[in-house]
């Protein structure tokens, strides 16, 4: 045992001697080792560090040895036995991120089953950018997309539900930025799903904008003066005690659900001179449509719309999908459920093909679905729920248009056939013409002005 004990230590010497960062995890996940090399690379010590265990998240309000822990976690493939490269990270204490290629060469147990990997680190960090490009799936490329992504915007909002690219998605992100630097009262504008209260409440709490007070929401639906009366009154006595905190928000969700015996005594409750809090307010269709339709009180439209954000359907953000499906399957990785890569690339054109009438909120639900579903490290298109392929196969095989017969316009159609032939025949003779038809001369000028063959000139019958 001694001798076994002078080897292990011996070994342990010859690895922390390496100028290459070099690691190893156990079946579950655990860092059981990490070398001087790596320890300097994060920046951590060795006692911090040891024991905890890696999740495939890209959660960027982890800080010290939490972060180096993520920073460190193999793609799940890895970790289930396959040898495989891949991109892993040290966070600095500016947020900074340092890149480098990693190789991960798995070993299993006396039966075969995963026991854990070894990870050798390149001495070199990756120039910046490069990340992204040389992972080696689709999943792992998302993966570095997110964690690009949620770097640059942990410093102002939690936005992770609306993250992604495509023009309507970044307005929105504008929007809510200029919504935490004022404390004007803002309307959130999106159909059911798309995250509307998620918003609200990262702008109410927003990083670097002191400390917040209490976030009250109302439901418009149900609300009645009487109870937005008593609201006002208990929080106008409340704020006292909260001198320390920012802002207290009242959040009147669906506000364009208000009934209209409730919206003058709503103007009067917010357009009082004594009313303490800040307003922030969500509606699925915009405020100034339904003052256009009579529907809306264009003065408490005017108290509610001063700063106007616009969530859009997601089915008008499909660019987005990869990268939100990646966003949902790290949550469920962060917390414990299990680790997956990702979706594989043909799963990824199913959600595509889907038309998300429940939008942010059903794509999450079918993530979920798909992640309990799934037996691998990535999340193969039978994980799917049926709907989501049967919606698949129903766009790629569109059922075919019947075409109405409408008879009077057939039988024209044929008619005017028949009389264009048989002028062509008689050669523009008309006369003729009606001889060939077995009609009178007059019935077939008549028949030619009805049918566009010939202009109304009063030709009289003869």
């Amino acid at each position: 045992m001694a001798r076994t004990r002078s080897t292990a230590a011996r070994f342990a010497r010859l690895l922390d001697a390496a100028g290459q960062p070099v690691y190893a995890l156990d079946g579950a996940g655990q860092i059981v080792y990490c070398n001087h090399a790596c320890l300097q690379w994060l920046g951590v010590e060795a006692d911090t560090l040891v024991g905890r265990c890696c999740v495939y998240s890209s959660d960027a309000s982890l800080v010290g040895p939490d972060a180096a822990a993520a920073g460190l976690c193999p793609p799940p493939e890895a970790q289930s036995g396959r040898s495989m490269s891949g991109v892993v990270i040290a966070a600095s204490g500016d947020r900074l991120l340092r890149r480098r290629r990693a190789s991960f060469l798995p070993f299993a147990d006396r039966s075969g089953r995963p026991a854990g990997l070894v990870a050798v680190v390149d001495p070199t960090d990756l120039p910046e950018g490069e990340g992204e490009a040389m992972a080696d799936s689709e999943s792992a490329r998302l993966h570095q997309r997110l964690r690009a992504f949620r770097r640059r915007a942990a410093e102002r909002l939690n936005l992770d539900l609306f993250l992604g690219e495509t023009p309507a998605i970044r307005r929105a992100r504008a929007q809510a930025r200029v919504a935490v630097a004022t404390t004007e009262s803002v309307l959130i504008v999106g159909p059911p799903g798309s995250g509307r209260q998620r918003l609200a409440a990262a702008i109410h709490y927003a990083v670097g904008s002191g400390s917040a007070g209490s976030l009250i929401p109302l439901a418009c639906s149900i609300l009645s003066g009487e109870l937005l009366d008593s609201t006002i009154r208990a929080l106008s006595a409340r704020r006292t005690a909260e001198t320390g905190a920012r802002h207290a928000t009242l959040l009147l969700n669906d506000v364009d659900s208000l009934a209209a015996e409730v919206q003058p005594l709503t103007v009067a409750a917010l357009a009082s001179g004594s009313f303490p809090l800040r307003l922030l307010a969500t509606a699925r269709r915009p405020l100034n449509e339904l003052v256009r339709a009579g529907e809306f009180r264009e003065d408490l439209a005017v108290l509610l719309d001063t700063i106007t954000i616009v969530l859009p359907p997601l089915a008008e953000r499909r660019a987005d999908i990869p990268l939100l499906a990646q966003a949902f399957v790290e949550e469920l990785n962060a917390r414990g459920a299990g680790q997956r890569s990702g979706f594989s690339p043909v799963a990824l054109d199913r959600l595509d093909g889907y038309h998300w009438p429940g939008n942010l909120d059903e794509l999450a639900a079918v993530v979920r679905e798909a992640f309990e579903r799934s037996s691998g490290p990535e999340i193969l298109p039978t994980d799917l729920p049926k709907r989501i392929e049967l919606a698949f196969d129903a766009a790629a095989h569109p059922r075919r248009r019947e075409e109405r017969i409408v008879v009077d316009e057939f039988l024209a159609r044929i008619e005017r056939e028949l009389i264009e032939r048989s002028l062509a025949q008689a050669k523009g003779n008309k006369a003729k013409a009606a001889r060939l038809l077995g009609v009178t001369r007059p019935r077939l000028y008549r028949r030619m002005v009805q049918l566009g063959l010939e202009p109304d000139r009063g030709e009289p019958d003869v």
